[in-house]
């Protein structure tokens, strides 16, 4: 190994040990103080109950851990977005699990948490994969509430989402382990079964102060909506547990029964690991995201004993296309080269940057694994579209259109990797967070932007001593380089895989050797979704 591999390795080492040291901090949730109170009630945390309903010693992988990091500082933060979402195994069936964590401002739903709800949502009705709500919150974060309450994106399209999922045939299930409140008292009525825990659970749309304040009626809680009001008088719920575990028990019993799923039929064979080591992954990913390296390196170490099959290998070489197989399952890799390479002319091409002709051959290799029912893997390091009047005239817009066309109409499921820059309209085309893929991680290396952060840094700077100049100021080379630094450090703030992962742009910022088993997960998941479209380019220039 030469002098570059080892910096890069101590480099990208150092990232690694950042990331799980803020997910250590995340994991403690609202605090040790808050955590021994909930405790003293007698509840398990929300992140132990999920434990405790997923099988034991089997994988599992967590949405959103990041999200709301940095987020609301004024009102105390928002670790996890209030609320914890996982995807693993229960009774050997693979479901999705949303659990508030009451720890976190007593579960209260933040903007962001309705967010993430939304999103658990939405992967559990992409691939039709059954969902559990562990519910104990304490309804909208009231101080919030005109970011969370009436918008089409909002908390009340929770419980739309509920019925169309109820009509798709979508298994729901919700156990009421705490507070649940005013519009979030309909999110276990409407799931398929509801659980509620004796003394702790309870469900009302206006607790004892408010039906006190709004008719004059003295109930306590207990009485208005506990588990055995809603068991034995309104039949609101369908089972009391005694504890939380004899409630979790209880779903683990029902998921047991649930029938076989009807399967999309995508090609597995026996899993194989990669024949080259995943770990040196750190030592080929440079420290920098300007320098050059050969993703096929980074491909070999992701993939079953290290094999691809390229398609036009010697074709539009700034982007590689090709068949593999990850854990067992076969995929289709998009992925962008990002080391100088020579076209058929002997011309020079830049290493992360979309040609024409590499537009043209993703084009075709995306259309041939909707064909054969492959799902698709983007693996991005992207620095955009080739410009310039060489490119214009040879229609790059064309190009890239096309190929945006096909990456918006593809039917088979597509998973996106963002392992380094994922810049402007290359975001795009090569399956950003607008353009649906089931999953879409960040490893510590990306970075998510409109551009670079030299070039914007530039435009920006522009931007603001011209915006100064007309006011009058005089700007002295030693304010322009303070302008400077902070628009760099603002913008460097922005672009972080971290930044994007608190907005849930991704669904988290992952270890890379934990890659295979997000897509292995994802493939497993998306074929519970038999594919329902025709795969149509619709109108596109040749």
């Amino acid at each position: 190994m030469d002098i570059n591999f080892n910096k890069n390795e101590d480099f990208n080492k150092l990232q690694l040990a950042a990331l799980k040291k803020k997910l250590v901090n995340v994991y403690k949730g609202g605090g040790e103080k808050r955590t021994e109170k909930h405790k003293d009630n007698g509840k398990l945390t929300a992140r132990e109950r999920i434990e405790y309903l997923f099988d034991a010693k089997s994988d599992s992988i967590e949405i959103g851990a990041l999200v709301g990091d940095g987020m609301y500082p004024e009102h105390g933060g928002c670790p996890s977005g209030g609320v914890i979402v996982k995807i693993g195994y229960i009774k050997g069936k693979q479901c999705i699990v949303v659990a508030n964590d009451a720890t976190v401002k007593a579960g209260a739903w933040f903007p962001i948490t309705g967010k993430k709800n939304l999103r658990a949502q939405e992967i559990s009705m992409e691939n039709r994969l059954p969902i559990i709500y562990l519910v104990d919150s304490a309804g909208v974060y009231l101080p919030m509430q005109d970011e969370i309450f009436p918008d089409k994106e909002h908390f009340g399209r929770i419980f739309r989402n509920n019925a169309v999922m109820s009509s798709m045939g979508i298994t729901q299930i919700s156990a009421v382990m705490g507070s649940c409140v005013a519009g979030g008292a309909y999110l276990p009525i409407m799931s398929d079964e509801t659980i509620i825990v004796d003394k702790t659970g309870s469900i009302f749309l206006a607790g004892s102060y408010l039906v006190k304040a709004a008719i004059g009626e003295n109930i306590d809680n207990e009485t208005l909506g506990g588990a055995t009001t809603h068991s034995e008088i309104s039949g609101v719920t369908d089972y009391k547990a005694t504890d939380d575990h004899d409630a979790l028990d209880k779903i683990k019993n029902i998921i047991d029964k649930i029938g076989d799923y009807n399967k999309a039929g995508f090609n597995r064979i026996k899993s194989v690991n990669p024949i080259e080591n995943p770990e040196e992954i750190f030592g080929i990913l440079p420290a920098t995201r300007t320098d050059q390296y050969d993703m096929l390196e980074i491909i070999k170490r992701l993939t079953d004993n290290s094999e691809i099959e390229e398609y036009k290998k010697e074709y539009g070489k700034t982007i590689i296309c090709g068949y593999a197989r990850i854990d067992g399952w076969a995929v289709g890799i998009v992925a962008n080269q990002r080391k100088v390479v020579k076209n058929a002319n002997k011309e020079m091409q830049f290493g992360g940057v979309i040609y024409s002709d590499s537009a043209d051959k993703a084009t075709r290799f995306i259309a041939n694994c909707n064909q054969k029912k492959i799902p698709l893997v983007f693996l991005q390091d992207v620095t955009g579209f080739m410009v310039g009047s060489k490119s214009e005239h040879g229609g790059i817009i064309k190009d890239g259109a096309k190929m945006v066309n096909a990456v918006s109409n593809s039917v088979v499921p597509k998973f996106t990797v963002v392992i380094g820059n994922s810049y402007g309209a290359g975001n795009y085309a090569m399956c950003g967070k607008a353009y649906d893929p089931r999953l879409i991680v960040a490893w510590p290396s990306a970075r998510l932007a409109v551009m670079g952060g030299e070039q914007a840094s530039k435009v920006l700077l522009q931007i603001e001593t011209a915006s100064l100049k007309n006011k009058g100021e005089e700007i002295t080379k030693e304010k322009e380089q303070k302008i400077l630094e902070h628009i760099q450090q603002k913008y460097d703030t922005q672009t972080s895989p971290y930044y994007a992962a608190a907005h849930l742009w991704t669904d988290g910022v992952i270890n890379p050797l934990d890659t295979r088993k997000w897509i292995g997960m994802g493939i497993e998941a998306a074929n519970h979704a038999p594919i329902e479209k025709q795969f149509n380019l619709g109108v596109i220039q040749v």
